[in-house]
């Protein structure tokens, strides 16, 4: 499809119609900004919904690993040597013992449900890059201080240096009853996962003070395992779940988060789906103002005929019309999604502003941040589907001006 100087000068000529020409223009106008805006809608949907994707596994697994061995009843006595097994499992690349427990804590009067979480110190030290405020490093065993999320900070009014009471209602047996125990812990850091249900519940200390609080003794809860690769997780601790089958069950993060994850995935096609027919009526502007370009120019077109202008010519000046058109309009649409995912954060609070509604709500959308992530081979599927749709759009129009009769047309001229 190499034009000659005599094909690209018509067809830049016809790309720029005059001024008595002024509605064929409107139309090819309106057919750019179409394809720019069905182009910009899926480069922004489907990053956003990547990012979506990607922020929450990172967050979830980040936390809780790609894969978690629980004891029936709650307890691991002997989880040591059930650790060295993980361990020494192929693909397997960290496993640690974890302690989770929902209790609950009060300060000055006010309660909150929370998720008392008893991590090893490198756990700890991993989890301190997510501190806002305080310092990890006080986190010491028997040192009575804790790290709690930056949501629950503000529900229960604490700050760091302040002591929260947690309330373990499975505490001493006494001739009345059991007595709830209650312990005091000094808040030495507060931490930000991004997750709202992490930042809204977690209190994390070392296991020794998680195993003291609970009265466990020195068993554990769970054991999480981190692998090579999130995806084929399962394959890796598939020996785990039968050598450890009637003691433990296995779950990895896909059946821990399934109802989520299935859900994301059933969106994002969706949307992609209906998105593209925003490109597919872009692409249908294109045709039309194609049509009426060629109606147009029937004269003109006729006279190229009898002027030597081949049938090929003329096949190639109105494709290659139509697919400048689509292409300017796919490469506008990648500059504005792209414009519009560098400052979406501050798009979402200028239209929070003028709405007075709350777009993202990290209490619905589990995350604190709009966030986003870019999928090259995504990005260039959506280019290479708008290019293709542009070019068909030209084909009949195109047809239809290579296959005019001059004779017919200058007939009474």
């Amino acid at each position: 499809m190499i034009l000659s100087p005599f094909e690209w000068t018509i067809a830049k000529r016809y790309m720029l119609p005059g001024r008595g020409e002024a509605f064929i223009a409107l139309v090819a106008g309106i057919s750019f900004v179409a394809v720019m805006l069905g182009v910009a809608a899926l480069v922004i949907v489907m990053s956003v919904m990547n990012g979506f994707r990607a922020e929450l596994l990172d967050k979830i697994v980040g936390l809780n690993g790609h894969a978690i061995i629980q004891a029936y009843g709650g307890r691991l006595d002997d989880w040591q040597e059930i650790l060295r097994k993980v361990e020494a499992t192929p693909g397997v690349t960290r496993a640690s013992p974890l302690i989770e427990q929902p209790l609950l804590a009060t300060f000055n009067g006010r309660v909150e449900a929370i998720l008392v979480r008893g991590n090893t110190a490198p756990d700890l030290k991993r989890l301190s890059d997510k501190a806002v405020a305080g310092n990890f490093a006080a986190l010491a065993p028997n040192a009575g201080n804790v790290a709690i999320g930056s949501r629950l900070a503000e529900n229960l009014g604490v700050r760091i240096g302040d002591t929260i009471t947690i309330i373990n209602p499975a505490g001493r047996s006494t001739p009345f009853g059991t007595v709830p125990r209650q312990v005091g812990y000094t808040v030495s850091a507060i931490f930000e996962i991004g997750v709202y249900d992490y930042d809204n519940a977690y209190v994390v200390m070392p296991i020794p003070d998680a195993q003291t609080l609970l009265l466990t003794g020195d068993t554990i809860g769970m054991i999480e395992v981190m692998t090579t690769d999130p995806d084929t997780v399962m394959q890796t601790v598939a020996p785990l779940k039968q050598a450890l089958a009637g003691r433990a069950v296995v779950t990895d993060w896909k059946q821990i988060n399934a109802s989520l994850f299935e859900a994301l995935a059933v969106e994002r096609v969706a949307m992609f789906v209906v998105l593209s027919i925003i490109v597919l009526v872009a692409v249908f502007n294109i045709l039309s103002s194609l049509i009426m370009l060629v109606r147009a120019k029937t004269r003109d077109i006729a006279i190229l005929r009898t002027m030597g202008a081949t049938r090929k010519s003329l096949l190639k000046v109105f494709v290659t019309i139509g697919f400048v058109i689509g292409a300017l309009g796919t490469l506008g649409g990648l500059l504005l999604g792209f414009v519009f995912l560098f400052f979406r954060q501050p798009i979402v609070h200028a239209v929070e502003y003028l709405t007075g509604q709350n777009l993202w709500d990290p209490s619905i959308r589990f995350l604190t941040d709009l966030p986003s992530r870019s999928d090259p081979v995504e990005i260039a599927t959506i280019c290479v589907m708008a290019l293709v749709l542009s070019f068909l759009a030209t084909l009949y129009p195109a047809l239809k001006a290579a296959s005019t009769d001059p004779v017919q047309v200058l007939r009474y001229e």
